[in-house]
Parts: structure tokens; sequence; C-alpha cells
């Protein structure tokens, strides 16, 4: 019998108490039943993108990226909640991103891409593209917009708000079905 869907969940902030860590949590204890939703801490840790580094042997790879690569490769899926700064990605979310284009773990793997504001539009197209070039499967009805923006809620808040549990129970939902079919469940 297989073991649960696991999912890895990135935050774009660094932000401790933002609203992407929140909805994050929120996904975690709303997850279905047979689907773990389990966060990605490096981010903050990870050294700029260095192409020199990104050895395909492993030697030169630093131990964070190759961390990072490593707990892709134990997911089956990916659900990223990104802040928009400046009407693009944050520096080091794309940064994570850079760490694993060249990586065997990515490609393929079904994405979903929370926000946590209706004002953010250019992220989450910018994220597509990037994604898209990477070879994700973006899994479109997986993707959410959970309106936080001016609510100070933490992910038991946002799990306890009927409206907004509704959605992330949805999203992650969907990306486990996703998940579960392989090849299948993409769009962008």
């Amino acid at each position: 019998m297989p073991g649960p869907v696991r999912v890895l969940a990135v935050s774009g902030s660094l932000r401790a108490g933002g609203s992407n860590n929140a909805v994050l949590d929120a996904a975690r204890l709303l997850a279905p039943d047979g689907v773990a939703v389990v966060r990605y801490a490096g981010l903050r840790a990870l050294p700029a993108f260095d192409p020199d580094l990104d050895d395909p042997g492993g030697d030169a790879l630093p131990p964070e990226a190759a961390d990072l690569r490593a707990s892709v490769g134990r997911a089956d899926a990916v659900l990223i909640s990104s802040p928009e700064y400046a009407h693009g990605i944050p520096g080091a979310l794309k940064n994570a991103l850079d760490w694993l284009v060249g990586s065997v773990e990515f490609p393929g793997k079904p994405v979903a891409l929370l926000n946590t504001s209706p004002w953010s539009v250019h992220v989450p197209a910018q994220l597509a593209e990037v994604l898209t070039t990477m070879n994700a499967r973006l899994v479109s009805d997986a993707s959410a917009t959970v309106p936080l923006l001016g609510r100070p809620l933490d992910g038991a808040g946002v799990a306890a708000d009927p409206e907004l549990a509704a959605l992330v129970r949805g999203a992650v939902a969907a990306l486990a079905r996703a998940a579960a079919r392989p090849g299948a469940g993409g769009d962008a």
C-alpha cells in the first residue's frame, strides 16, 4: 500500500509571521487524510546560485542546495506561496528555483501556486513562466488566491475561517490528486 502523498510547502517569504507562511501552515493543518504537507525551512540558508557549483556529480554542490534538491526529490508535489516584491518574485525564492534548474528531482513535479493578496498579479504570472520553463507540471485547479490582505491570521486562524479553509483545503486536495496521477493534472 503506498504511503501518503507528500507535498513540499515552500514560502517565498522569509518573514516568520508573514501571511504566506500562515497559508502554508494552514495547508498542513487542513491536508486531507493520506496527504502530508511538509514545510521547507532552508530558504534563508541557501547560498546565492552559482553555476560553477551546480556540479552534475554533486561534488561542488553546496550542502544547502543538495538538501533542497533532496527535499524536492522526496516530495510528490510542491506547493508555493509567495509574496510579490516590487512586481516580482522575491529574490530568495528565485534563488531556490535557480538551484533546482539543473536538478533531476524537479522536472515533471506537480506544482501549485498560492498567494495571499488579490493585488498580487505579477508574481503568479512570473512564477508560472519560470516553473513552466523548468518543466514543472503547473496544476491550475490547485492554485488560488487566499485573501489574507489586512487579516493578521496565523495558520490556525486561516484553518478556522470557513471561507479561507475551503480555499486552502481545495488547493491541497487538487494538488494531491494531480500528484497521484503522474503525467496528468498539469496545465498553466
